[in-house]
């Protein structure tokens, strides 16, 4: 048996609320912060698939997005690194279509069923870029899921799987695009997304000998709110009964990773024997048959869609938003905060665990943790006697803090605290999701992997404090 073994999802802690985009636009959707991309978030989504899993185990590492930092660069492999994921694993990105997601699952499907693989973790994120007041402005939101999948401990197996590859213009954006641009919508509608993910359904199942009635949740990927709902009673389906609610008044469309995110939530209901229909849409169709095991009850214990859901700062300032996605300012580096200096690859290439890992150095003689890593212990003065321990999943403690109202153009003030760690060990940070006024020494933190600043071309990413979000 082949299928999802673990789960994990992240849902930005800020929400936009929409009507401080037009007024009589109704719900919010989820923002990514200014330190946030669809690295960070596919990281954090990663690592809560991974709570528990022994990172060892994981050969593959898969990441799907439209919204990579880089053309030129893989996502995945700095993904496998910040989630510290073996040197030995495979990474492979999954690029320019929204059902890149799903795509990766196949992929990661296949590799399992044939034995090349044990494990493999898929990634899926999007922080997809919208002209100031369009139409997808309110539309879009930010997000993502990661999915492990395995032949062991299966709570959600595959059982079959079929595609639609169908070339049309609907939604599109070149590499010289800033901003999504889309064809009219009904055209959209008619001759794309319900013609032929309703093609890739209709022969899943043909191909499976089923029907409607023997789903107990149908979770398709929708454009707009109607959509989906729309598709699947037109395939027989109650949509009142067996459609996943999209949550497009919570989040909002979040692209790649959407129709994951929404299996996640779906499955967070789901019991041991129900069958689940999902469909992904983009330049073609996938769709899928899973069942539900009994090792669902052990995933619903984790980190879920409700929780994150559930864990907001909602913003009516539409400025601010504007100002996160760098469209009040066109010069990039002025809107993060940027120290002095110039960028350094290979002083970053040296301290790469440390920076990308947060691994401390741990002393063999005595037990001291210290971060950064260092050649002689501070307490028993043991030289180059150390075992590198990882400090990126471990809760910490604000030891002492300060605020600097300067600095910063987009998080003022910006929050810099000493965290001691669990098990020893204690580091400067900087500190985002937090409110300033609720800050307080002996506050419990835990670490998120962000973006620092844009440099010379090049994307600098570090691990920073925030309060626990569930």
């Amino acid at each position: 048996m082949v299928g999802i073994s673990s789960y994990g999802v992240h849902v930005p802690y800020y929400r936009l609320n929409r009507e401080a985009i037009a007024k009589g636009q109704r719900g919010e959707k989820a923002i990514a912060n200014f330190d946030e991309d669809s690295v960070t978030m596919a990281v954090a989504a990663a690592m809560n698939c991974l709570n528990g899993v022994d990172r060892e185990s994981v050969d593959r590492l898969l990441c799907a997005s439209t919204t990579f930092p880089y053309k030129e660069k893989q996502a995945s492999a700095m993904i496998a690194a910040a989630c510290d994921l073996p040197r030995n694993i495979f990474t492979a990105d999954f690029a320019s279509s929204l059902k890149g997601g799903t795509s990766a699952v196949i992929s990661a499907a296949d590799a399992v069923t044939a034995k090349t693989a044990k494990q493999v973790l898929v990634t899926a994120a999007d922080c997809r870029p919208t002209a100031p007041l369009s139409e997808f402005e309110p539309v879009f939101g930010d997000g993502a899921a990661a999915l492990l999948i395995s032949d062991s401990d299966v709570a959600v197996s595959l059982e079959a799987s079929y595609s639609v590859s169908d070339e049309i213009m609907d939604i599109w954006r070149t590499q010289h695009d800033r901003f999504v641009h889309a064809w009219e919508a009904r055209f959209n509608n008619t001759q794309g997304y319900q013609p032929v993910t309703a093609e890739a359904i209709t022969g899943l199942l043909k191909k499976c000998s089923m029907s409607p009635k023997d789903f107990s949740k149908i979770v398709l990927y929708t454009p707009d709110q109607r959509g989906g709902a729309q598709l699947a009673k037109s395939l027989g389906f109650d949509p009142k009964t067996q459609l996943q609610d999209p949550l497009f008044a919570y989040m909002g469309n979040t692209g790649t990773p959407f129709s994951l995110m929404l299996l996640v939530a779906a499955l967070e209901e789901a019991k041991p024997d129900d069958a689940i229909l999902l469909a992904s849409y983009g330049d073609g169709a996938d769709a899928f048959v899973l069942r539900v095991t009994k090792q669902i009850e052990n995933l619903k214990k984790r980190k879920g869609m409700k929780e994150y859901l559930a864990s907001k700062k909602v913003i009516d300032d539409y400025r601010t938003y504007l100002t996160w996605r760098g469209l009040l300012n066109p010069d990039s580096e002025k809107v993060y905060p940027v120290p002095y200096g110039t960028s350094s690859m290979p002083a970053t290439w040296r301290e790469r665990n440390r920076i990308l890992r947060l691994h401390a150095s741990k002393c063999k003689v005595c037990g001291t943790v210290q971060l950064p890593p260092q050649r002689v212990c501070t307490k028993c003065r043991t030289k180059d006697q150390f075992d590198e321990v990882r400090l990126s999943d471990k809760k910490g403690t604000i030891h002492a803090f300060s605020m600097d109202a300067i600095s910063s153009v987009v998080d003022s003030p910006a929050v810099i605290p000493w965290v001691d760690f669990e098990g020893g060990g204690r580091g400067e940070f900087y500190m985002t999701d937090r409110i300033p006024e609720e800050i307080k020494i002996g506050m419990t933190v835990e670490m998120s992997f962000r973006k620092l600043f844009l440099r010379e071309g090049i994307y600098h990413y570090y691990w920073k404090a925030v309060p626990p979000r569930v």
